[in-house]
């Protein structure tokens, strides 16, 4: 296993911007703050022992109970889904986005709306 990945350190396999793991709000760092996408690295939480390693896709993000979001992603190798809390450095702009997503590419006309 990589051992900067292992340590929280890593260079986004993306977007290849190096991210620490002194954010606040994340205990297991996974994903890039600035294009949120991950690493399958983890079999359950936190463990770093998953053999896949694939591009962890940001699909969509979801919503808990008391209003926190979380990422939604899907990996490019395996198709596992998985979710993920955000982080508190996570960029903003890039959860909007990603929330925003399915408004952009609807399934219908929208005049068919009015």
């Amino acid at each position: 296993m990589n051992r900067e990945y292992r340590s929280g350190e890593f260079v986004c396999r993306f977007c290849r911007r190096p991210v620490s793991n002194s954010s606040y709000g994340t205990h297991h760092r996974n994903h890039c703050p600035y294009c949120l996408h991950s690493l399958h690295v983890d079999e359950e939480i936190g463990d770093r022992q998953s053999g896949c390693k694939g591009l962890m896709v940001p699909i969509a993000v979801s919503i808990r109970k008391k209003g926190e979001w979380e990422l939604v992603h899907k990996c490019n190798a395996c198709g596992v889904i998985r979710i993920n809390r955000i982080a508190g450095d996570d960029s903003e702009v890039a959860l909007v986005a990603l929330a925003l997503r399915p408004l952009t590419s609807l399934p219908f006309p929208i005049e068919t709306m009015m």
